[in-house]
């Protein structure tokens, strides 16, 4: 089963990069091994906010679509992102959010596991290099919106 987390340090401010975590629909634009994304239900209670998104992802050959829950909590700035339907054993990622000196701090964790053992072992031989580019594409894809409009 993958494990990883990733820590970054991004000039932007947190409200902004928490936005671009939760516009769902837009991933497929800069994310790389994603090739679609739909909302199917998006509800704010409260201190709360409940997606119910597809996202399909995939690397050559290999493409499939899974359902997630999506929980962005506003009072510890964090959302929580589990599988609900798809290729996946399970899906568990957390993402939170500090400021930090006109910086935000994201950690992002993510533990999975894919219900075919052969593509499983597969992606656990790139997986560390798969998370990276995607926090890479994270990081510029705010950096090129945010620190852009400041100019």
């Amino acid at each position: 089963m993958p494990k990883a987390s990733i820590k970054r340090l991004i000039e932007c401010k947190k409200k902004d990069l928490i936005n671009l975590v939760l516009d769902i629909e837009k991933y497929p634009e800069f994310i790389p091994f994603c090739f679609d994304a739909i909302i199917h239900e998006k509800k704010e209670v409260e201190e709360t906010i409940k997606i119910i998104a597809d996202l399909t992802i995939g690397k050559g050959p290999f493409k499939d679509t899974y359902k997630s829950d999506v929980l962005y909590n506003k009072h510890r700035n964090s959302i929580h992102v589990k599988n609900i339907d798809g290729p996946l054993n399970h899906l568990t990622n957390n993402w939170l959010f500090v400021d930090q000196n006109n910086k935000t701090e994201v950690t992002f964790d993510i533990d999975f596991e894919i219900k075919n053992k052969f593509l499983n072992t597969v992606m656990e031989a790139s997986f560390k290099f798969g998370l990276e580019k995607i926090a890479d594409a994270f990081q510029k894809r705010a950096e090129d919106l945010f620190n852009n409009s400041k100019n």
